[in-house]
């Protein structure tokens, strides 16, 4: 009897001991988890410093996604022999001059997709890779410091499709203005002089025009999460219609050595866009469509899969 009353006081014992160092590694886990907060909070200040400091700075950050299927004799899905694949990349990348008199800041967005459905049992479909996202896009500002936060700037900005009717259209905007940067990641151009300047072969479906610029751009990294939002857009002084704007955003979180996940979306809004689609197979002079009864529809993109920031 004195052996099990000995026995179950060493294991209530020991319980005890357990339990009080499992509450003394949690207590200690806290404490240090509130000294990395605080010592995060001091890298970012440095960092804020580093970046404020005059000379270039550069960075990128993209997204990779993509899957592949086969299938053979599956009889429950409709094609019950095909392959399918889809495959993506994004890059976001920038180039910034800081000089305590001027800024030159330069930056690209590519997003490219493929994507392919390959039914075995008929010969009329394609087995090739066919482009689904195609964005493509260059800014280059420059602005001379009237103030810390203001600046005269003049601004190109260049985009257009690679995989499928490259420059076909292609937007040239260029101008000047205003630059406003009250943080350090963002970026506001108010140019109300400037001209859009398009390259097409789609004749009277596309105008250039001049009119008024106006783009707001943020970018940044906290610790593991790097993200980027850009809005750019144009408004025609000549013709409502000739107007337009595009929305992207990329953001990419770090897991292991530069190796995350990423997720881009986008947004677009043109209207001579929607006319020159619309009319792509109408050879009827008669039935052709024009801005006043297009189904201007709201264009839009997303892609998620594997990011890498380098």
């Amino acid at each position: 009897m004195k052996k099990l009353v000995f026995a179950f006081i060493m294991i209530a014992g020991m319980a005890s001991l357990q339990a009080q160092t499992v509450e003394e590694m949690k207590a200690d886990q806290a404490t240090k988890k509130a000294s990395i907060a605080k010592l995060q909070g001091e890298v970012n200040a440095i960092q804020g410093k580093i970046d404020a400091l005059p000379g270039w700075k550069k960075g990128a950050f993209g997204t990779i996604g993509g899957s592949l299927s086969g299938f053979n004799n599956w009889y429950s899905k409709g094609a019950a022999n095909s392959s399918a694949g889809n495959i993506g990349f994004t890059v976001n990348g920038f180039a910034n001059l800081m000089q305590e008199k001027y800024f030159w800041r330069n930056s690209a967005n590519v997003n490219l997709a493929w994507i392919k459905l390959d039914n075995t049992d008929i010969t009329t479909d394609s087995a090739d890779f066919e482009g689904a996202t195609d964005v493509f896009g260059i800014t280059s500002l420059f602005g001379y410091k009237l103030t810390k936060t203001l600046a005269a700037s003049t601004l190109a900005e260049y985009r257009t499709t690679i995989i499928e009717n490259f420059n076909n259209p292609g937007y040239l905007d260029a101008g000047l203005g205003a630059t406003w940067t009250p943080i350090t990641d963002l970026v506001v151009v108010i140019h109300p002089l400037n001209y859009n300047y398009i390259f097409s072969d789609g004749g009277s479906d596309y105008e250039s025009s001049m009119g008024a610029k106006i783009v707001a751009d943020y970018t940044r990294k906290i610790g593991k999460v790097a993200f980027k939002t850009n809005l750019s857009a144009f408004q025609s002084y000549k013709e409502n219609d000739y107007s337009n704007w595009t929305w992207t955003n990329s953001f990419g979180y770090t897991l292991w050595k530069g190796i995350g996940l990423g997720f881009d979306f986008g947004l677009r809004n043109n209207k001579q866009e929607a006319v020159n689609y619309a009319n792509k197979d109408i050879t009827v002079e008669a039935d052709k469509i024009d801005f006043t009864n297009v189904d201007n529809k709201l264009q839009s993109y997303w892609m998620f899969g594997l990011n890498y920031g380098f």
